[in-house]
């Protein structure tokens, strides 16, 4: 799902969200309950191509913690419902990534110091940022690397990152809500919206 750069998005007026937010937001990017029907989507393709193999979700943390538990209830329901059950373990790790909203070039890997134990099996990462950790899944040599990512931004940057599997295509913008945060807050946001400036320097650190 493309999201163009012209998109208004929707009014904040149509929504509800917490008030100790009100003043923070610009506009609401996409509502929760188009990222939930679109999570169900993934799951069900990630089924199809995954087939009858178990594998080891890797949540990514702290941003990608919702999306991750969605998309792992969708699989788990699907699975239920159907023939074929799919065997899953999930773990997590943590990446660092932004100071205030920029990116850093240097990033921060926190916890997943045991990776030897997914030699061999079929990772499905969740999140954001990926190569840094997709070069240390690699050294464990995993059967099947396959990477889900709910949001990827259209960028400049000519190695700028596909993931196998992403629910929304958007423009470059900072985004929060839905775990995804602005130096720890808006993770309770359901919806993902576009901060403003007074957002920005309120919670700046």
């Amino acid at each position: 799902v493309q999201i163009s750069d012209n998109w208004p998005g929707y009014s904040l007026d149509l929504f509800t969200y917490p008030q100790h937010y009100y003043g923070d937001l610009e506009y609401v990017l996409i509502p929760h309950g188009i990222i939930v029907d679109r999570t169900e989507r993934l799951a069900k393709d990630i089924m199809q191509d995954i087939g009858d193999n178990d594998i080891v979700v890797l949540c990514v943390l702290k941003g990608g913690y919702k999306f991750c538990a969605d998309l792992v209830e969708h699989i788990k329901n699907l699975s239920r419902n159907s023939e074929r059950f799919i065997s899953m373990k999930v773990d997590f790790v943590r990446l660092k990534s932004y100071h205030n909203d920029q990116s850093m070039q240097d990033m921060q890997m926190i916890g997943g110091d045991d990776l030897s134990k997914l030699t061999g099996k079929d990772i499905v990462g969740t999140g954001r940022t990926m190569k840094v950790l997709l070069n240390n899944i690699e050294k464990y040599k995993p059967k099947m690397i396959k990477v889900a990512s709910l949001l990827v931004k259209r960028t400049s940057r000519p190695d700028g990152y596909r993931p196998d599997y992403y629910g929304f295509e958007i423009p470059n913008l900072f985004v929060v809500g839905y775990a995804l945060d602005y130096n720890e807050h808006f993770r309770d946001l359901n919806h993902i919206c576009v901060i403003n400036d007074h957002g920005k320097a309120k919670y700046r650190v």
